[in-house]
Parts: structure tokens; C-alpha cells; sequence
């Protein structure tokens, strides 16, 4: 290991402390709270459906009229704004369409089970009323600077559209924002770059988060504009590359577009206890599918309203519409192909290979447990209370205990020391089941690593069904590929999101500031711990809805008058 990579280790190690805990205990009430119903949830999706209906389906009888929007045909270059219609969508696609879309839906599955994409897709079709709201209510109290730019918003629209006396709300948005641009906009996003690349290529984290910067940072210090010309392009490429993919799967197996549909209706409402899966819990899989679904196409979370607030037009309706196909594109379809090329190749059951830290993995004590003997393993760890016991590890073999990983058993278990070579001591199991190293043993926990076939999640997860599914053609690679483009995009997208909102906050002098402490971010989460990157922006994420949820109830009787009195007049298109 050279000087640089023990750096990059110490620093994700003390980030890691200090972040980790505090991540956890914020996440059991954004997104747990209360355990029966929770809040977020319900929120959601009641406000999607109350707007769907307030509406009256705006996303459904607006659909055709949006595409033509988006094709160009009502572009007026006379009118104020930075980017056309296009680009707008485009610049907020190139947020939304990313990592979500390949390791998220993964994820869903994994810890949800595949019923997690039926509750995606509820989310998105109500996302494209919310998107709706959000964006329209962003065209119309949007601010327009002295030289042409403008900037606009859920802070904009809080403040405006409220009142004064709301602006504490407003600042709460924005400030969440700022966060969550950290997060699940940057961090998650190089976070998994630097996982496929170290997956596919065996690159070191730290050479992709150097490079990974330094692309993200060249981009984002030219502004709005450089950002939607570049994502005028990565937007369409990305697509076409990885859905492309996709549709070639879906072909060879269209014989099985109905089972696995099946499957997923089925196992949205009476989940069974799959491998990794959702244990059965209904609550689990509706909750999976949701949270990932809103990290997936950002719809009611009031990230995308900064960037469709940019668009050059005077409708504001007709800048709502454009947006409500953003969860359309990003989660009916691409997250619905991601879900089917898992599914259809059986690579959320498989267990490879796999490497990591012992701080990981839960361990449990038994002779050689099996996926079968967890609940019951479960059940003892809960009677025995502070501590499981311990138990030996003989040339890297573990005698009479086990490790857990995503709710499965690391099957074919071997613990190796610095060197790589097998290591022999003694483990304690705590309740918790994290292990401590009884004695010296040899050598410090943190120090080991533990080898053995575990369950894939995240990119690594897609990767293998597209192998799977296209044997011999180099489908992971395509994964690969998709995963640097979206990473790269939805950092670029991401950073105007945060200056914004910087901007709002405390003035366009500390956007530069704040641009650099971005791509500061954007390094650091490629060489921290998934877990730990992945928590932070979820809690970032929720933190950010509640606000602007709130907003859009509050002003959908203002969006109801816009959408009457524009769709009461007929509309010619430019050119």
C-alpha cells in the first residue's frame, strides 16, 4: 500500500467515525419514524396523490403536450433565461438519471426484495405530478438577475409564494439542500464511480477520486452554462449506452417479461423471505422502494426545480410539463430495465467472491450457519443480550462461528492478515455482532480482512446481471461505462443545485467557495466506506423533502390556476 492510499485510509477512517454515528441515529427518524407508518412515506406519497388529483392526472393528459415542449417546437430565443427546454431537461435529468438508476434500483432489490419496483414505480407516476407543482411554482416566482441569469427554486417559491413569514422554511430548504448536495448528489455519486472502477479495472479508490474531481471541478467552476452545454451531451450518451444494454436483455428474454412482472406485483404486497431480500416485511418493501425511488428521480425533493427554473420561456406551466417527464424517463423506464436485467438473470441471489473489512460484516456464533438458521440466530442473539461469546479461527478458518452480510451468510469464510495469508486467533461476538480481536491475536481487527462468497449490492450487483445476461460480450463493462457517465453528470448537475442555493443563503460572493468545497466532497466520497456514504445522503435527502412537500401543498391552489388558465388558451408552437 503507497503513502498516498494509507492517507486516503486514515482520512476515511476518521470520517467515518465521526460521520457514521451520527448519520445512523438521524436515519431511524428521517426514514423509520414512527416503525409502523413511517412519515416520509406517507407524506410522499399523499402529497403526490393529493396533486394528482387536485390536477386532475395533469401527467397522464399533459404527456403529449410536454414531449412536443421538450422537442423545441415552442422555444422563443427572445425569452428570459439561461437554457432552452432541452437543456433544462437535460441538466436535471443528468441529476436524476444516475447512480440511482443503477445501484440504487440494485439496492432496492437487495434489501426490499423485488416487490421494492412496484413502490418505485408508484412514486415515480405520482413524481410526475409533483414535478409538475414544484417546477411550475419555480418558473413563476423565480428571480431574474441584472444580466439576463436567473435564479429560482423551492426557496424562491417558499418565500414568495408564503409570505415573508416563511422564510425561515425557505432557509431551512436551502440549507438542506446545501447538504444533501454533498451527499446524494456528490458523494454517493463518486462513492460508487470508484467502487465499479475498482471492481472492473482494480483502480484505487483515490487515482478515481483524483481524476473524478478534477473532471467535475473543470466543469462546474464555468457555471450554468457550461453545465447544460456538457449536459446537453453526457444526458443523451449515457441513455442511449446503458439503455441500449438493456433493451438488448429485454429482447433475448421478452419470453419472461411476464413472470417477472409477476413477480414483482406479487412480492410488492405479500413479500416472501428471499435471499438478502425483505425478510417478508411489507413495511420493508414499501419503504425501500420509496426512499430509492425519490433518490432516483428526485421527484417532490426540490432539486430539480432549480435547474428547470433556469429555462428561457414565460409559461411556467409549460416549463412544469417538461419536467414531469423526468420521472417518466428516469424510473418507469431506465430503472424499470435495471430492475428487469436483475431479476431475469438471477443476480440478486448469486453470492461471489467478495473482500472486506471484519468492521462489515455482523458475525453470529454457531456451527457453520446457514441462510436458513438466521432468524433463529436472531432470535438467541436478542435472549442472550451483552454479549454472543466467542469463537476460534484456525488458518483463516472460523470454528464454530459465522459472518452475515445483507442478511445472508458469507459462505466459504477465510480471514487473511496485512500479508494476505491466513490468520489464526480468537474473535469475540458482541450483541450487536460486531467482533473484537480477543487478546493480540496477532494483529489489530482493523487490520484483517475477511475473503468468502457473499451477496453483491450497488453497481457491482447490476454489473453482474448484465454479465450474466449478455455472457461473453462484456456486459459489465457497459455497466462500468454507464456508472462513470451518470457519476460524472449528476456531480456536474448537482454543484449548480448547491450554489443556488449557497447563493440564496449567503450571497453569490461565497459560490466560488462553495464550488471548490464541492469537489473537496466529490474526492472524499470515493474513498469512504458505501454504508457510511450512502446514510448520509438518504438523511440529507428526506431532510430536504419535508419543506418543500409542505410548499407544494400550500401552493397547489396557485398551480391549479395556472394549469385552468393555460390550458383554457390554445397554443401554437414557435417554429
Amino acid at each position: 500500500m503507497s503513502w498516498i492510499e494509507k492517507i486516503s485510509q486514515t482520512v476515511s477512517e476518521a470520517v467515518t467515525g465521526f460521520l457514521g454515528p451520527i448519520a445512523n441515529f438521524l436515519e431511524g427518524y428521517v426514514w423509520d419514524w414512527p416503525p409502523q407508518a413511517p412519515l416520509l412515506a406517507i407524506v410522499l406519497l399523499g402529497t403526490g396523490l393529493f396533486v394528482t388529483l387536485r390536477l386532475g392526472f395533469v401527467q397522464v393528459r399533459g404527456f403529449r403536450h410536454a414531449v412536443a415542449i421538450a422537442s423545441g417546437r415552442y422555444d422563443d430565443p427572445e425569452d428570459e433565461g439561461d437554457l432552452k427546454h432541452y437543456q433544462a431537461l437535460t441538466t436535471a435529468l443528468s441529476a436524476t438519471v444516475g447512480i440511482g438508476n443503477i445501484a440504487g434500483v440494485a439496492i432496492a432489490i437487495r434489501l426490499g426484495g423485488p416487490g421494492a419496483l412496484f413502490w418505485m414505480w408508484v412514486t415515480a407516476f405520482f413524481g410526475m405530478a409533483l414535478k409538475y407543482v414544484e417546477c411550475t411554482l419555480a418558473l413563476r416566482y423565480r428571480s431574474v438577475h441584472e444580466d439576463g441569469s436567473v435564479s429560482g427554486g423551492p426557496m424562491y417559491y417558499i418565500e414568495l409564494g408564503l409570505g415573508k413569514s416563511w422564510k425561515w422554511m425557505a432557509v431551512a430548504f436551502a440549507s438542506f439542500a446545501v447538504i444533501c448536495s454533498f451527499g446524494s448528489g456528490n458523494m454517493n455519486q463518486s462513492n460508487t464511480m470508484a467502487d465499479a472502477m475498482h471492481a472492473h479495472f482494480g483502480i484505487h479508490p483515490i487515482w478515481t477520486a483524483l481524476v473524478g474531481a478534477i473532471l467535475v471541478g473543470m466543469v462546474i467552476i464555468g457555471g450554468i452554462r457550461r453545465i447544460g452545454k456538457v449536459t446537453a451531451v453526457l444526458a443523451p450518451s449515457m441513455a442511449l449506452l446503458y439503455v441500449g444494454g438493456a433493451l438488448v436483455v429485454m429482447a433475448m428474454n421478452i419470453s419472461q417479461l411476464p413472470q417477472i412482472f409477476g413477480l414483482i406485483i406479487s412480492q410488492a404486497f405479500a413479500p416472501t423471505s428471499l435471499v438478502g431480500g425483505a425478510a417478508g416485511s411489507f413495511l420493508m418493501t414499501l419503504m425501500w422502494g420509496v426512499r430509492r425511488g425519490l433518490f432516483s428521480n428526485e421527484a417532490g425533493q426540490g432539486s430539480a426545480p432549480i435547474a428547470h427554473a433556469t429555462a428561457k420561456t414565460t409559461e411556467p406551466v409549460r416549463e412544469g410539463l417538461v419536467a414531469s417527464l423526468g420521472p417518466f424517463i428516469d424510473t418507469l423506464v431506465i430503472c424499470s430495465m435495471t430492475g428487469f436485467v436483475i431479476l431475469v438473470s438471477g443476480a440478486y441471489k448469486d453470492k461471489l467472491d467478495q473482500r472486506m473489512g471484519l468492521g462489515e460484516v455482523t458475525a453470529v456464533v454457531g456451527q457453520a450457519p446457514t441462510d436458513a438458521d438466521l432468524g433463529r440466530l436472531w432470535s438467541e442473539r436478542e435472549a442472550q443480550g451483552e454479549g454472543l461469546g466467542t469463537f476460534d479461527v484456525l488458518d483463516g478458518r472460523p470454528q464454530g462461528g459465522g459472518f452475515v452480510t445483507l442478511n445472508a451468510v458469507i459462505e466459504e469464510p477465510r480471514i487473511l492478515d496485512t500479508d494476505g495469508r491466513p490468520w489464526s486467533g480468537s474473535l469475540s461476538v458482541a450483541s450487536d455482532g460486531s467482533l473484537a480481536v480477543v487478546g493480540s491475536g496477532g494483529a489489530a481487527l482493523d487490520s484483517l480482512a475477511l475473503e468468502g462468497k457473499a451477496l453483491l449490492t450497488g453497481a457491482p450487483m447490476t454489473a453482474h446481471g448484465f454479465s450474466k445476461a449478455l455472457p461473453g460480450t462484456g456486459g459489465d463493462l457497459i455497466v462500468t461505462l454507464a456508472v462513470l457517465l451518470f457519476a460524472i453528470s449528476t456531480a456536474i448537475s448537482w454543484s449548480y443545485y448547491g450554489d443556488r442555493a449557497t447563493e440564496y443563503l449567503v450571497g453569490p460572493r461565497w459560490v466560488p467557495v462553495y464550488r471548490w468545497v464541492y469537489v473537496g466532497f466529490f474526492f472524499l466520497g470515493a474513498i469512504l466506506p458505501l454504508s457510511a456514504v450512502w446514510t448520509f445522503g438518504d438523511v440529507a435527502l428526506g431532510l430536504m423533502s419535508f419543506p418543500n412537500l409542505l410548499a407544494l401543498i400550500m401552493l397547489s391552489g396557485a398551480t391549479a390556476a395556472m394549469s385552468r388558465e393555460y390550458f383554457s388558451r390554445e397554443h401554437k408552437p414557435f417554429k
